[in-house]
């Protein structure tokens, strides 16, 4: 264990980071079934198909209204105690979905609690987490953090997809019925929730209380108004195309086969996580904005190549490359917020930013769709690329001289 802590930790970050990384492991994991199962798990309950959307837009409601509470009144409370808090909900929406089989008892848990059926994490944790991560590390060191951060994320949550299948093979192994062992996995995530109330509730105070601020955003607030507008463009382009619609693209441009583009968005998933490792290396040499704008820039020019390009393992090629680079920028610019704002104005910084981000990118596969259900099968990747290319530059622009 202290071999794996030292090789997570970057030299020169405090050692209460660790319980930091290892929450975002544990969380990924269980958000990465419980985004399988929780269809799975309403339809056993004898609900109709229409629950599961409403019940899922619940969740994500919940969480971006949660996220927008916490910034603006979350600097009243000391930080770890709100990383407990939401430790303690989190152990609570687990053992009280198990508990519940009716609509709307399990409508009003969703909307409340911090069940995630998306990918990526959309929870309260993230920011709270980002603000403390930042005061664990400086400079090089914290972009480095946040590299590992991202990578524990992506990983655990592709370990946790696995383990969808976990509920089929226990139920047919200890002879139970299927709903008893989906119930246990929610019980399952209700126990990680009381895992990280132990661990966060012995970190340290932050160095930088916020408690008698008179506002969450002061000398920042110009910085993270235009950092949300900024990023509301890149996510409604990441929304154009989603893995779903990129998927849907390759069936439709290249009649691939369902088999083989799984086998795609698995490897291109475990490139995207891996070249987070690579960002702080750039970052150190050229600084954390170049890295975002100098990997963005080609990744979103291999999109806009592979929209056109009349052969399919040239086109999966592009793909693969643009997955390669795309995602550099995750990590610098986390670690790009956490340093142009003030240290007590992090967590709020992260929460504001974070939002308008969230529903960008949901607003995103609507259009994407509408350009395929069209027939311009181009206009997806064109566009996201374009959009991109676009925010980088206007980031580079606006915060250039930082």
């Amino acid at each position: 264990m202290n071999t794996l802590r030292s090789l997570l930790l970057p030299h020169g970050t405090r050692s209460w980071a660790w319980p930091l990384l290892q929450g975002r492991a544990l969380r990924a994991f269980v958000d990465g079934y419980v985004a399988i199962l929780l269809p799975a798990y309403l339809l056993a309950l004898g609900l109709p198909g229409w629950a599961v959307g409403v019940l899922a837009t619940a969740t994500l409601l919940g969480s971006a209204l949660a996220t927008l509470a916490l910034g603006a009144w979350g600097h009243r409370v000391a930080q770890q105690r709100l990383l407990s808090g939401a430790a303690l909900l989190m152990a609570l929406t687990g053992f009280a979905f198990a508990a519940n089989t009716s609509f709307w008892p399990l409508l009003l848990i969703a909307f409340v609690g911090t069940l995630n059926p998306s990918s990526g994490d959309v929870s309260v944790f993230l920011p709270l987490e980002h603000a403390r991560l930042a005061d664990a590390a400086q400079a090089d060191s914290r972009t480095h953090l946040f590299a590992r951060y991202g990578l524990l994320g992506a990983l655990f949550s592709a370990f946790g997809a696995l383990a969808a299948a976990w509920p089929d093979g226990l139920a047919a192994w200890l002879g139970v019925t299927r709903l008893q062992t989906l119930r246990g996995m929610f019980v399952l995530y209700g126990l990680v929730g009381c895992v990280l109330y132990v661990g966060y509730r012995n970190l340290p105070a932050s160095p930088h209380p916020t408690q008698h601020m008179p506002a969450p955003l002061g000398a920042s607030r110009a910085v993270v108004v235009r950092l949300a507008a900024l990023f509301c463009v890149d996510s409604f382009a990441s929304g154009l195309t989603v893995n779903a619609l990129l998927a849907l693209w390759l069936l439709q441009r290249f009649d691939m086969a369902l088999g083989a583009a799984g086998q795609f968005f698995f490897w291109s998933g475990l490139c995207s996580a891996a070249s987070q490792l690579l960002a702080p290396v750039l970052a150190r040499r050229m600084g954390l904005l170049r890295t975002m704008v100098v990997t963005h820039i080609p990744a979103s020019l291999c999109l806009i190549a592979a929209a056109f390009t009349p052969s399919m393992p040239l086109a999966l090629g592009l793909l693969i490359v643009r997955a390669l680079l795309s995602q550099m920028d995750v990590p610098a610019r986390s670690a790009f917020v956490m340093s142009v704002v003030t240290p007590a104005e992090r967590a709020a910084a992260a929460s504001f930013t974070l939002v308008p981000k969230s529903l960008a990118s949901a607003a995103g596969p609507v259009v994407g769709a509408m350009f395929l259900g069209a027939g311009l099968l181009a206009a997806p990747l064109l566009a996201c690329g374009l959009l991109k290319i676009t925010y980088d530059l206007m980031l580079w622009r606006s915060f250039r001289k930082y």
